[in-house]
């Protein structure tokens, strides 16, 4: 063969060449949907914000549920994939409707208060009155009665408990209606009450004690088939949590708050003041309670009469080896 054909088939063949063995694509980014109560978490929004989803390979679709029976069902029916709300759904999952669901992180323990409406002097006043809660049968709700107990004040014969949603909306509700006598509260919502008139009668850490309440719960199932993915989800959301809490971020965190919850700036470092820099919100590193837990479950057997009034062990709701992984693969990459 001469030089010149020779020459030829090299050229023509380079010319196909790069087509079939050229850069290996990036992997795309996992999607995981989250469901989650109320409104987005404010670490997921900034890890989204400070592009730690995208350097853990997670792209995060969160849809925030109106009430807690909205975000359960969808957890349940794996139209979502992780939920974050109040643990102790997590709890009624696994009791009430049978679901195979594990907790795998913490996040805030419980900075509620019983709201009540200006007139309102004390918890014996709340007698004969309606209250409001998300669902009454779980989390913040049994909270309430708890703290009603504890002044000899039933559900059903001392007072009424009405389902009404999120907390949020529970504020708008009081507003609107003044028959309904009071409800749970954290910040910004309970900020945002007390500054309108609505009385304080105590709260959770100081009437019930250590509370786990945010944190994140998936199906057993999915979480053994998405190892991987949960986990580099996880660390996204600790290291997201690690900047929000870290002093020098303060002001971008207020500026956070403010874009999304819609609130004022001076409600916005309240807030922070309160989840932040207080005590009984965000948890270094999302890390679970588990004491605030045994106290999730001690109240559901006592208010709720659940398990013939002796709570379960933590484990059979909680599998921390997620959330370990999450903390090995931060730890590796320092």
């Amino acid at each position: 063969m001469s030089v010149s054909k020779l020459l030829c088939l090299l050229v023509a063949f380079t010319a196909v060449w790069p087509c079939n063995v050229g850069p290996a694509q990036a992997p795309s980014a996992q999607r995981i949907r989250v469901t989650s109560l109320p409104g987005r978490p404010l670490p997921v929004v900034a890890a989204e914000a400070n592009g730690t989803l995208t350097k853990f390979g997670i792209e995060v679709e969160v849809s925030p549920a109106p009430n807690s029976d909205a975000m359960r069902t969808a957890l349940a029916d794996g139209s979502a994939d992780i939920a974050h709300a109040a643990v102790d759904n997590a709890v009624a999952l696994v009791e009430l409707n049978g679901a195979d669901v594990i907790i795998v992180m913490g996040g805030e323990d419980s900075l509620n208060e019983l709201l009540v409406q200006p007139e309102i002097k004390s918890i014996e006043g709340l007698r004969g009155k309606t209250l409001i809660a998300d669902a009454v049968n779980t989390a913040y709700a049994l909270q309430l009665k708890k703290m009603l107990l504890l002044h000899g004040l039933q559900a059903g014969p001392d007072y009424d408990l009405k389902p009404m949603g999120a907390t949020p909306q529970r504020l708008v509700a009081m507003r609107e209606h003044k028959e309904f006598a009071g409800s749970m509260m954290g910040p910004p919502t309970s900020i945002l009450a007390k500054r309108e008139g609505f009385v304080s009668l105590g709260s959770v850490q100081k009437l019930i004690g250590p509370y786990q309440s945010f944190g994140a719960f998936v199906q057993r199932r999915w979480a053994k088939e998405h190892n991987e993915a949960l986990t580099r989800y996880l660390a996204a959301y600790i290291e997201a949590q690690r900047w929000m809490m870290a002093p020098a971020n303060k002001q971008s965190v207020i500026a956070l708050l403010i874009k999304e919850s819609k609130i004022s700036e001076d409600i916005a470092e309240e807030t922070y003041k309160s989840l932040i820099e207080g005590t009984g919100g965000y948890a270094k590193d999302a890390a679970f309670d588990l004491d605030g837990f045994k106290n999730v479950l001690k109240l559901r057997a006592e208010v709720e009469g659940s398990w013939k009034g002796t709570p379960p062990a933590p484990g059979k709701y909680y599998d921390p080896s997620y959330y370990n992984a999450a903390l090995a693969k931060l730890q590796g990459q320092r």
